[in-house]
Parts: C-alpha cells; sequence; structure tokens
C-alpha cells in the first residue's frame, strides 16, 4: 500500500527520541521519507534545526501533529506512515491508542517498551486486528530486548537442529539511566496487580506452539567461580520476548529452555540493588512517594553524551543441545540510549525496505525480522560473534 511517509517518528523532542532521530538523520537512506510526529510543533521545529546541522536534507523533513490522547491524529499518522515508530512512554500509560491506530490503518509498529503489563495487553486488545490488516506490531525494538532476542537467535542457528535447546543468557551492563527509564519503572512497580492479571488472561488464551514446548526457567542467584562474579536473574521482559520468538520459530527445537542473568562483580552490589528494588517497589505504591521519585529524574532528561560514551553492554549467551556447546556474544556501546536508539532505527529501517516474512500481529523482533534485523545491526556496529572455546 503506498502511503505518503516511509517512516514516522512519534516522541522526537524526549531523550531517547532525540537520539533516535539524529541517528536516523546519519544513517536513513537517502530514499527514505520520514517525518517527525508530536504535540508542540515548536519544540519539532528545533529538533528539526538540530537535524539540519547533521544532514542539511533535513531541514525539509515534515512535522506533523499528533498527540497520544487523540484518536484522530493518531489515525491520521497511522494512514499516512508504512511505520510508526514511537518513544513515548510509558507506554501502559500514553502508548495504546497509537497501536490501536496502527492496527486499524495496517500500518507498522515499533517501539522500545520494556513494560510487560503493556505487552500483554497489547496483544489482548489489537493482536487479532492487527493480524487482519497485516499491521506488524513490534515491541521491545531497544535494548529491551533485541540485544536477547537477537543474540538468542544467533545462538540457536549455531547449534543442531530438532534437538531440545537450552540457552543462557548472562549480561553486563554498565549505564546510567534516564528520566523516561524511570518512568516507566515507577510506572511498573506501582501496576503489580494489573501486571500478574493481565499476564494470565494472555497465558489463557494465546495458542501454544502444537507439539514442542518453550519456557524461561527463573533460576537463582549464584556465583560464578570461574569469572569471580555473582549471576542474578533478571526480571524483565526479556525472558519473555525470548520464549515468544522460541514459540513463534521452529527452529528453536522440540523442547526450548532459557534462562537470563546480570553479572555482578561485588556482592554488595547485589544486596544494594536487592534493597534499591524492594524500596522502589513499596514506595511506588504510595502516590505521594510515587511522585516524589519521579521529580529524582524528569523525563526528557538523561545521561551526558560523555558518560553514554563511558558505557557499555556485554552479553555472553550459552547455547546447549544435541551433545553440542556454543559460547556466543552480543556486544556494544551504551546500551540504554545510543545503541538503544540505533537498534530501534534500524528496526523501523528493517520493516519499511527490507524482504521479510509475510506475517502480521504482535510479533518479536526475531519472529518479525530475524536474519534481515541481525544484518542490519552488524553492519551499523553491533558485535554478534561465536566465543572461541577457551
Amino acid at each position: 500500500m503506498e502511503r505518503e511517509y516511509d517512516l514516522i517518528l512519534f516522541g522526537a523532542t524526549g531523550f531517547t527520541g532525540g537520539l533516535t532521530a539524529e541517528y536516523l538523520a546519519a544513517h536513513a537512506p537517502g530514499s527514505c521519507r520520514w517525518a517527525l510526529a508530536g504535540r508542540d510543533r515548536a519544540k519539532l521545529e528545533a529538533v528539526r534545526d538540530r537535524l539540519a546541522a547533521i544532514n542539511p536534507a533535513c531541514a525539509g523533513l515534515a512535522l506533523l501533529h499528533a498527540d497520544a490522547t487523540d484518536r484522530g491524529s493518531l489515525d491520521e499518522i497511522a494512514a499516512a506512515g508504512r511505520v510508526v515508530v514511537t518513544t513515548v512512554g510509558p507506554y501502559v500509560l500514553h502508548g495504546e491508542a497509537l497501536v490501536a491506530a496502527c492496527a486499524r490503518n495496517g500500518t507498522d509498529y515499533v517501539d522500545l517498551c520494556g513494560e510487560p503489563e503493556f505487552h500483554d495487553s497489547t496483544y489482548l486488545r489489537h493482536h487479532a486486528r492487527a493480524k487482519e490488516t497485516g499491521a506488524r506490531l513490534v515491541l521491545a525494538c531497544g535494548f529491551d530486548s533485541i540485544p536477547w532476542d537477537l543474540g538468542v537467535y544467533y545462538t540457536v542457528k549455531r547449534l543442531p537442529k530438532d534437538v531440545p535447546l537450552r540457552v543462557e543468557a548472562r549480561g553486563r551492563i554498565n549505564a546510567q539511566f534516564s528520566g523516561g527509564t524511570f518512568a516507566s519503572v515507577l510506572t511498573a512497580a506501582s501496576r503489580v496487580r494489573e501486571t500478574i492479571s493481565t499476564a494470565r488472561e494472555r497465558a489463557r488464551i494465546q495458542e501454544r506452539p502444537a507439539g514442542r514446548r518453550v519456557r524461561a526457567r527463573r533460576g537463582k542467584p549464584m556465583r560464578d567461580r570461574k569469572e569471580g562474579r555473582w549471576l542474578v536473574p533478571m526480571s524483565t521482559v526479556d525472558p519473555q520476548v525470548v520464549v515468544r520468538s522460541a514459540a513463534a520459530l521452529e527452529e528453536y527445537g522440540p523442547d526450548f529452555t532459557y534462562s537470563q542473568y546480570v553479572s555482578i562483580r561485588r556482592l554488595s552490589t547485589v544486596a544494594g540493588m536487592a534493597a534499591g528494588i524492594a524500596a522502589v517497589g513499596v514506595l511506588a505504591q504510595i502516590a505521594p512517594a510515587r511522585r516524589a521519585l519521579g521529580r529524582l529524574v524528569k523525563p526528557g532528561q538523561g545521561p551526558s553524551a560523555q558518560r553514554r560514551a563511558r558505557s557499555s553492554f556485554k552479553v555472553r549467551l550459552i547455547g546447549e543441545g544435541g551433545g553440542q556447546r556454543v559460547v556466543t556474544e552480543v556486544a556494544g556501546g551504551d546500551p540504554g540510549y545510543d545503541e538503544t536508539a540505533k537498534m530501534l532505527s534500524e528496526s523501523a529501517l528493517c520493516l519499511a525496505f527490507d524482504s521479510l516474512p509475510d506475517t502480521g500481529g504482535q510479533l518479536t523482533p526475531a519472529a518479525a525480522m530475524g536474519d534481515a534485523l541481525l544484518a542490519r545491526l552488524v553492519d551499523a556496529g553491533l558485535v554478534f560473534r561465536v566465543v572461541p572455546p577457551a
């Protein structure tokens, strides 16, 4: 279907949205017809001026009005674009109307959402309609959850076929979060009951792969004596995304198991993280305390370019099956922002321009884009490699 724009970015005036816009200005092909969307034209014009300094062709970027609370404006941008990219969160508060507009209009949708409740509610409310219209709704196209999802996909392709497979991921992360990320964490922590209820409802109705079993196994904290580090289970959306990829793709074998850890050097850091998470979880239930916490790091604020330049991530994946073992690695720079902007942008460009499976509905990055996205990420500088045996 011919549309006026190949890609529309909603949220470019925010911190991560601005980095995404800058990445597209520098790396989108010259033939790409793209636009910025938001509710404040003056702020959009300021972003466009900044982009024109990176790429003079961006001086002519179209600026479209869109408001997360205005169904009509969201339908207009969904109808105008082949792919809509959004960085406007917390998604559970501000995201559903845009997903609905894309599902109605047969428009591909990309976000960087790591909120489990939003993943499940989107599936419940919009997956069926998106399948009808051919819209590909691809959530979690940032650090949540591309390194893990595509890393497992990369690992599985190097293991024997048609045998039970097990993959364990261990992530090392050196980074600082932004106000938008903190707002999403606070929101999720305040909605534990809603998150559990929505997950149960999705589990009740979602189809399971016929004749195959896929599952995430939550391990216990343990000591990796070889590396001299602590491995702590990660309470993120990533394992759910990986398992949904495994359910959708038969190459993950007849029986697939996944587990995920964050690798931390000091036990004191582990204890501090646990205490911090527990404190946020308790305070998020109290509205005045939640608002006070939200003022500590405001949305739109984030780490400086100098701090991001010192940030990095590395995910080590250990895959086993059919008597074989393979160790792979996914690595890059600042995970939450610079690399997330890259991953989000390349996902949108992949949906807009690459030859992909004819699918629709809510999909994971690996199920929707697989090899095409993997090739793009490698070309963009992310590391996907097999680790030689020690």
